[in-house]
């Protein structure tokens, strides 16, 4: 009778622990455990692979401490980003926000470790989401933080000459530059 009450409870284990795999698709019960998370990066790539799911679960992971200052969590989270990116097909999901959200934030990320990198990133996110505005500022942003002043000026410009949306978004940033502002956006501006 043990035996059997152990497989029971075994099995009611394992159940709870597939529902758990979809309430984690759902951003509901992402496991505190940011060390693995390969079962939950191994269920979005086998059911779902959407850039909405992946965003989901990348930011829930950033949640986890300030990659600034946590070395380890900064590494854990371009890998992660990195993953995402090589399973999202650029073709498929270019036009969609939460792809292009990845892009920017990967990028965002690879310059605490590389700027060089980081401008890989950005050129490649410009290349495959033209039309968020997001994109270009955050592109120009990065430009500007790194002393390219008029390398910044040209990406917005021509970010309006593809009519990238939302336009006021890039109205705002071409205003702040012109202003000799350091921030393209500020944070409610964003």
């Amino acid at each position: 009778i043990a035996s059997i009450m152990n497989r029971v409870r075994d099995l009611r284990n394992k159940y709870r622990n597939e529902d758990n795999v979809t309430d984690e698709l759902n951003c509901t019960k992402i496991s505190a455990d940011t060390t693995d998370n390969s079962g939950t990066v191994n269920q979005i790539i086998m059911t779902t692979n959407n850039p909405e799911d992946w965003l989901c679960f990348l930011l829930k992971l950033e949640k986890k401490g300030i990659p600034q200052m946590d070395g380890s969590l900064l590494n854990r989270l371009i890998g992660r980003y990195s993953q995402a990116v090589t399973a999202l097909p650029a073709e498929k999901h270019s036009q969609d926000e939460n792809y292009a959200r990845i892009l920017v934030r990967f990028a965002e990320l690879k310059v605490l470790q590389d700027p060089e990198e980081a401008r890989d990133q950005f050129h490649l996110a410009r290349l495959n989401c033209k039309k968020f505005a997001f994109v270009h500022v955050a592109f120009a942003q990065f430009e500007l933080s790194q002393g390219n002043v008029k390398k910044c000026k040209h990406l917005l410009l021509k970010a309006v000459e593809c009519s990238a949306v939302p336009p006021e978004m890039l109205e705002t940033a071409l205003q702040n530059f012109h202003l000799n502002k350091k921030q393209l956006l500020s944070d409610e501006e964003k």
